[in-house]
């Protein structure tokens, strides 16, 4: 293949936006690791929040092999596609739905919260972040300013306004990577959002290790002493986070 074909193809344009997660955003990484640590020291949750296919990215942080514990999704069932994908559309849209969520959740200091979307445009997203960040709980929007430039404005502000902290995804406004020449398929968003949260996980475990800090890290349940390793987690979060479906069995 010529070189100038190969330059162009899908996974080397994936691999090209990687590196410029990594240049934009490595210094914002270090930064969000830096303020999840000693929150979660003080004994506070994440709050992690995102719609439609963002909601992809709560998934990531939420429960997951290797990630954290002290992690609280922040969602309404009507953002979700799954069974009603044209509703999910019209409730990120809708005002007053992210700022109603925030207000069950009830985030406080030394919470902190992650808002992922790739436009930041919609009411929802911003108004999560915007309640958060009024309540004195620091906001990561882990986001791409350039889809947002380019994206219909929907509400006055945009996510990263009410951020502390910006990760940059670098996704191109469409999220489409192929072909190079008029993209109109393969969107990259998860795989980019995914990534910068990855890095701020292994930031925040070298952060963590520097200090002499044991982070509550999910193990798989699907490894010998997985189970048991997490029986501990589940009491400690359980009450915080009842998504995680309570404490466990004393009995088991």
């Amino acid at each position: 293949m010529p070189e100038a074909l190969r330059r162009t193809s899908y996974p080397d344009r994936v691999r090209s936006l990687l590196d410029e997660v990594d240049a934009r955003s490595g210094t914002a990484i270090a930064d969000a690791a830096a303020l999840l640590l000693p929150a979660i020291e003080a004994g506070g949750i994440v709050h992690v929040a995102g719609a439609g296919h963002s909601l992809a990215l709560v998934f990531e942080t939420f429960y997951r092999a290797g990630g954290l514990a002290a992690v609280k999704p922040i969602w309404d069932p009507s953002v979700l596609p799954l069974d009603d994908a044209l509703r999910s559309t019209r409730a990120e849209r809708t005002e007053g739905l992210g700022r109603s969520v925030v207000l069950d959740a009830e985030p406080a200091p030394p919470d902190v919260a992650v808002v992922f979307s790739t436009s930041g445009r919609n009411p929802y997203p911003v108004e999560v972040a915007a309640e958060c960040a009024g309540r004195g709980v620091p906001v990561i929007a882990v986001t791409s300013p350039e889809a947002s430039r380019a994206a219909a404005a929907r509400a006055e502000t945009t996510l990263a306004d009410h951020a502390t902290i910006v990760l940059d995804t670098a996704v191109p406004p469409g999220d489409v990577l192929h072909p190079p020449q008029a993209p109109r398929t393969a969107a990259v968003s998860t795989i980019m959002a995914a990534y910068a949260w990855s890095r701020v996980l292994a930031e925040l475990d070298d952060l963590a290790a520097a200090r002499g800090v044991e982070l509550p890290c999910w193990t798989s349940a699907n490894v010998p002493g997985g189970d048991e390793s997490n029986r501990a987690l589940l009491a400690r979060y359980g009450h915080r986070v009842p998504e995680l479906g309570g404490l466990p069995d004393p009995q088991a």
